[in-house]
Order: C-alpha cells, then sequence, then structure tokens
C-alpha cells in the first residue's frame, strides 16, 4: 500500500477501502461479525451481564450503532460519528481486565469468521488500539497510577 498520509483524504478513504476489501472486509462481512460477536456477548457469563445491564433491552441500536463504528474503523468509512469514550467512562462496573476478555472473544469471532488471515490481523490492531484507548481513558496510564 502506498502511504496514507501523503495523500488526499478522498484518495485515501478509497485506498483504505480497498485494502480492506482485498482482505475480505467488507460491508457485509462487518455486518455479519457485529451480529455474531455481539450475540457471543450475550451469552458470555461474564461480559453478557455487563453489556446488558448498560443496552438493557435496546440491542438493534447499539448494533447499528458498532456496525457503523467499525465500517469507519475498518473501512475509513465515515458512518461512525459517535464519542465512545464518555460512553465507556460511565460504565461504573467495567474493570479493566474486562477488556482482555472482549479482546480474547473478538480475536475468536474473527478467527472462526474471518475470510482470510489478513483480516484477522488487520481487525485486530485495530480492536487492540481501541481497547488500549478505551483503558487509558478509564483507568489511567498503568505507569502512572499511585504517582499522585
Amino acid at each position: 500500500m502506498t502511504e496514507l498520509s501523503a495523500r488526499p483524504a478522498p484518495e485515501r478513504r478509497q485506498e483504505v477501502r480497498a485494502h480492506a476489501n482485498s482482505l475480505g472486509i467488507t460491508e457485509e462481512y462487518l455486518s455479519m461479525l457485529v451480529d455474531t460477536f455481539y450475540g457471543r456477548i450475550r451469552a458470555h457469563p461474564h461480559l453478557g451481564p455487563i453489556f446488558n445491564e448498560a443496552i438493557g433491552e435496546n440491542w438493534e441500536p447499539h448494533l447499528i450503532t458498532m456496525k457503523r463504528f467499525w465500517s469507519s474503523v475498518a473501512l475509513n468509512s465515515g458512518h461512525y460519528s459517535g464519542k465512545p469514550v464518555p460512553k465507556h467512562q460511565a460504565l461504573s462496573h467495567v474493570k479493566e481486565s474486562d477488556f482482555d476478555i472482549w479482546l480474547t472473544l473478538f480475536e475468536g469471532t474473527l478467527k472462526d469468521t474471518s475470510p482470510t488471515s489478513g483480516a484477522v490481523t488487520y481487525l485486530m490492531e485495530r480492536a487492540n488500539r481501541i481497547a488500549e484507548s478505551l483503558k487509558l481513558a478509564m483507568f489511567g496510564a498503568p505507569e502512572l497510577r499511585g504517582l499522585s
């Protein structure tokens, strides 16, 4: 892939989408991935109750939001314009270790559903960055904890 930062935004978006599509990552795949993953989340003995408490009966709007989010993350589509950090910061029962469980479940779902191993790598890189960003926002930097 060519250097993305030196190209105009529409060209970069098109290039990101083409690269993701070459790995088998499409809007259709992401929709199926989100449905499958959150089905597993809901059934998970630890994560299910956390998500159900936060989402309640509003799963369909949440799934639509997550499909837009992953479309923006994976395909640079611009379909998502929400603010996930404040929503996650409001969750008082979430522990830092819950993100590791989330990532493991996400990776397992990817391995079970991805059209290519490249898609697993591509999406896991993004999932890891998202998890690290949310953990930092919610719990602070591990190396700075206890210094104040």
